[in-house]
């Protein structure tokens, strides 16, 4: 085993610091997707989806088998023997405080996610108008959940929380815990193809290592790009709602590049000191929010509403994670939504793992994997259900009746990014309140942006270092402006979509690499005499 080496990376000139093939090659790669999708959007767009199409209407099953298998995986790491093992030396501790890291992992891995499908999805799987064509909830409408009433609201959140809960989180756990046992224990090159030792042994330094990193660093650039590109496209809608100002691409362009600005000094601050205190602060931004919507609305009727779905969610999650469907029109909305989640949360597995393993060092397998899975999905979904949970109430309770509150109209006509002020402005009958509170919905936008965008930019520079976790600053500054222009390249073309329909296709290789990197964790921690608990070690000894 080459200890700590990192094999190839340059010790002079422009490229001190990193790997010149792996930074020719990463810069090569995106910039010939970009120029391909750009030159002819419709004709990458439509190889793309065909692609993506092929994936969900074949391979839906083996999607669903491996986020199954690599949720009961982690159960079965969390609940082993091998629990007590630190990440890292025996007498590392952790860097950061648990608030501190909670903070940061919430924030790199769902923060803009949920902001922008908060209202929206809930809408949607409540809504039975099928505007695509498909059932839009069908685990509802098995169940003779038909109405929009409350009995329906309870299967949208349920189907919610099952898109944003554990089996999704699972997915960040095993590869951060990959990522960290090898980076940290092991003292590989803290990248991904690492992760591949036990099952490939010394090629990880050639080539089959170089592609899994480069496929890392093509879903952490077109992921954190397509998320900017809808983030900026909410935000604009905040300003037009606040201020009235022009929503259009002009308006979306200026926000890239004061977001990417931000984004890029706080990743050449490093994790402990933009990341982390931009991520503490969106902590403290979000509970205002939350308390506005749980104060100024339906307070009895969310927390009641909130507990009762959680547990509701607690029940079905694991039939639901095995469920296959093969009527049409509910195999389509499973490929549209679930199969589109699952290969979403894969594909940017490698970025948010790696973050993630970052700012775990010094941790035990058991608290490492308690406090990224458990912890940001229970606030999702109290995130999820204060907005959607509010928007659904106001819905059932208008005068007016169902869709009287004009939230359902803006989701039915796919005006996402308006959902969110929508539901804002009518939460109390103080409308300087509301119009506070939105101000502050867009400004959590850029700011989870940023933490997400910097984290990205730190992820990318250490794969293409070869694992140094703290990349030269003037490459640090490259990624982070190339991914903004990345972003708005795409935007200006209407290549978006096409892009983001790439990434989720990328997924496919990528769920091959997790399967290798779980089988090689569960080896190496079985067969590693480094692995076995401390307390045992010690009892050996005395005998």
């Amino acid at each position: 085993m080459k200890n700590s080496q990192r094999s190839g990376v340059s010790s002079s000139g422009f490229w001190s610091g990193i790997h010149p093939g792996m930074g020719l090659a990463s810069k090569g790669m995106i910039i010939a997707f970009v120029v391909f999708t750009v030159l002819n959007v419709e004709f990458a767009g439509n190889i793309y989806a065909s692609i993506r199409a092929w994936i969900e209407s074949t391979l839906n099953w083996y999607y669903i088998l491996i986020l199954s298998l690599i949720f009961f995986t982690c159960v079965y790491l969390m609940c082993s023997r091998f629990g007590s093992v630190r990440l890292g030396a025996d007498d590392s501790r952790p860097e950061f405080s648990n608030f501190s890291w909670f903070a940061m992992l919430f924030s790199a891995g769902v923060g803009i996610g949920i902001l922008f499908f908060g209202v929206a999805e809930p809408m949607f799987y409540f809504d039975t108008t099928q505007p695509w064509g498909y059932p839009n909830n069908p685990f509802a409408d098995h169940a003779g959940a038909i109405a929009m009433n409350e009995q329906r609201a309870l299967h949208a959140m349920r189907v919610t929380y099952f898109h944003w809960g554990f089996h999704a989180w699972s997915v960040y756990v095993i590869v951060g815990l990959c990522l960290a046992y090898f980076g940290f224990r092991k003292k590989l090159p803290f990248t991904l193809r690492s992760a591949l030792y036990p099952v490939i042994g010394e090629r990880i330094y050639g080539p089959i290592g170089h592609a899994v990193d480069l496929l890392a660093v093509f879903g952490t650039v077109f992921g954190v790009a397509t998320s900017l590109g809808l983030g900026v496209q909410q935000m604009a809608a905040g300003l037009n709602h606040l201020l009235g100002i022009d929503p259009g691409l002009t308006t979306q362009l200026v926000l890239i590049l004061v977001i990417s600005l931000i984004a890029t000094v706080s990743a050449v601050s490093g994790v402990g000191n933009g990341i982390r205190i931009i991520s503490e602060w969106n902590i403290w931004l979000s509970i205002v929010l939350l308390a506005f919507f749980l104060f100024g609305g339906p307070f009895q009727w969310l927390m009641g509403f909130f507990f009762t779905s959680f547990g509701d969610y607690l029940w079905n999650f694991i039939p639901m994670g095995l469920q296959t469907f093969n009527a049409p029109g509910d195999s389509a909305w499973q490929g549209g939504w679930t199969i589109f989640y699952w290969g979403w949360w894969i594909s940017w597995a490698p970025f948010v793992g790696m973050f993630i393993a970052r700012i775990s060092r010094g941790r035990t397998i058991r608290e490492f994997m308690l406090g990224v899975m458990l912890v940001p999905t229970t606030i999702s979904f109290f995130w999820l259900c204060m907005f959607g949970g509010s928007a659904m109430w106001m819905e059932m309770n208008s005068p007016a009746g169902i869709g009287g509150a004009g939230i359902l109209d803006l989701v039915r006509g796919w005006d996402l990014p308006s959902a969110l002020y929508g539901t804002i402005a009518q939460v109390t009958s103080f409308q300087w309140l509301n119009t506070a509170m939105a101000a502050l919905a867009t400004l959590l936008l850029a700011t989870w942006f940023i933490t997400s965008s910097d984290s990205g930019t730190l992820v990318i520079t250490t794969m293409v270092s070869m694992g140094n976790d703290e990349p030269p600053r003037k490459f640090r500054i490259i990624w982070g402006l190339g991914e903004g222009v990345v972003a708005a390249a795409l935007l200006a073309a209407g290549g978006l979509k096409a892009l983001q329909t790439a990434s989720i296709a990328a997924a496919l290789p990528v769920s091959v690499i997790l399967i290798l990197m779980t089988y090689g964790l569960v080896r190496s921690l079985a067969e590693d005499s480094s692995a076995t608990p401390i307390a045992k070690k010690a009892r050996r000894a005395k005998a």
